[in-house]
């Protein structure tokens, strides 16, 4: 294998994640026993908002009218497209049944969570499409209540656009309240919601710190780590759209890693100089939080053949992957580990974020070496039944008996003997598994 490094980061993702357990731990602990009171008093420590947490519908139509048109139309496009996306998604999961031996049936059912609790961040970017992702599917899925957080502003409350989409795909409570608080609220049941049975949504690291801490007494979507992207390139791609693309992505933080693989050096060499000047060119702090990712956690990458490529490509397990390369069905068919797949040049991983309909809430990390992202399946509990004749479940008692009692585990074979016995009076067994 010839691979060569045109440019090495010198940080990973993991750098500086910090130790930020400990103050997330307290900040839950305090929560968990002063309840809501505690809650709002960290919401006017580290949102300085002291406003109303449960919005009302006054609240929320008012928030609408402050959404101009054009906007409105925008998120009911891309609310139908994710909806739809989610829809065709559930049409795959199945209630199910087999008769595994005679007389014996067993079967698979599917039933959505209960309670879910959705996080949208309103810190530095107001992620409308993070409320539309995560709030949609949860109802798609029949999600029984679907409760919405995101982070307040002083005085002025949850970004309008926020409310008005959270609202629009089904939220039945919308809370002002972010950050550890937000998600602890969820959790713990707190403001009148029901108690969670599972987080979802994107958020700063004490965001994911706090699920990850939950996570077994309630489901969450997955660890989630900074965004990164990673962008699969030959001769044929265009050098300006495969730099921006890299821009688009390192924008999203000071950490956010991107990379680009390449069997062309010419390619790599020319990106490499485009992307100091598109990054100058954005708004300051996203020209601040693109140069630090680019400097720190950004890779270029030749390799000799597209099959090294792909094998980077399945190493790194990027979150997003974009190819812009010949032979795409080559791609589709190579590639393994990635969260969301784009490809050609007519796609970007801009369009997953916020209008093509598949989600964005995807795993970061390499987490995409063993799980997909966030969909209908991550509300739905995949559960398992069966039912017997008597003749159909006197093979399996015997099997069971004699399997339990080489396991030494005697309970379990008398479960088993006590149906025979109770069934099949006037016959013999041979439930000791002893020659």
């Amino acid at each position: 294998m010839s691979i060569e490094y045109l440019k090495k980061a010198p940080k990973t993702s993991q750098t500086d994640a910090g130790d930020v357990r400990d103050t997330v731990q307290k900040i839950l602990n305090d929560i968990e026993s002063g309840g809501e009171v505690t809650a709002k008093e960290y919401a006017a420590k580290f949102d300085k908002y002291e406003g109303n947490i449960v919005l009302t519908r006054d609240e929320i139509d008012g928030a609408a009218a402050l959404v101009p048109q054009k906007l409105k139309d925008d998120i009911r496009f891309a609310h139908d497209n994710v909806r739809r996306f989610a829809e065709a998604q559930k049409a795959t999961i199945i209630d199910t049944e087999l008769e595994i031996v005679p007389g014996l049936i067993a079967g698979q059912k599917s039933i959505p969570c209960q309670a879910a609790g959705c996080y949208a961040p309103g810190g530095r970017y107001s992620h409308v499409a993070s409320a539309m992702m995560t709030v949609t599917t949860a109802k798609v899925a029949g999600c029984g209540h679907i409760a919405a957080c995101s982070p307040p502003r002083p005085v002025i409350g949850i970004n309008p656009a926020i409310t008005y989409t959270a609202d629009l795909c089904g939220a039945d409570t919308i809370l002002a309240l972010g950050g550890v608080q937000g998600v602890a609220a969820m959790a713990f049941g707190l403001f009148g919601l029901p108690k969670s049975d599972i987080l979802v949504g994107p958020g700063n690291q004490f965001v994911a710190e706090a699920k990850r801490i939950l996570f077994g007494r309630v489901g969450i979507d997955m660890f989630a780590g900074p965004t990164d992207s990673l962008i699969l390139a030959d001769e044929t791609a265009a050098p300006f759209i495969v730099a921006s693309d890299l821009v688009g992505q390192a924008e999203h933080g000071y950490n956010s890693p991107v990379w680009l693989a390449t069997t062309s050096r010419p390619l790599a060499e020319k990106v490499l100089e485009l992307v100091p000047g598109l990054i100058s060119d954005l708004p300051e702090l996203n020209a601040q939080n693109a140069a630090a990712a680019w400097r720190d956690y950004a890779e270029v990458i030749v390799c000799s053949t597209r099959d090294e490529v792909a094998d980077v490509s399945d190493r790194i397990a990027p979150e997003h992957l974009t190819v812009q390369a010949d032979d795409l069905d080559w791609w589709l068919d190579r590639l393994q580990c990635y969260g969301s797949l784009f490809l050609g040049e007519e796609t970007t991983v801009a369009f997953g974020d916020k209008a093509s309909g598949t989600n964005h809430v995807l795993p970061t990390s390499g987490a995409a070496r063993y799980t997909g992202g966030l969909s209908v399946h991550k509300y739905m509990k995949l559960v398992t039944w069966q039912r017997a004749t008597r003749e159909g479940a006197k093979p399996i008692a015997e099997a069971t008996a004699r399997i339990s009692r080489l396991e030494g585990m005697e309970g379990h074979a008398r479960t088993a003997d006590i149906r025979l016995k109770k069934y099949f009076p006037d016959e013999t067994f041979d439930l000791t598994g002893i020659e």
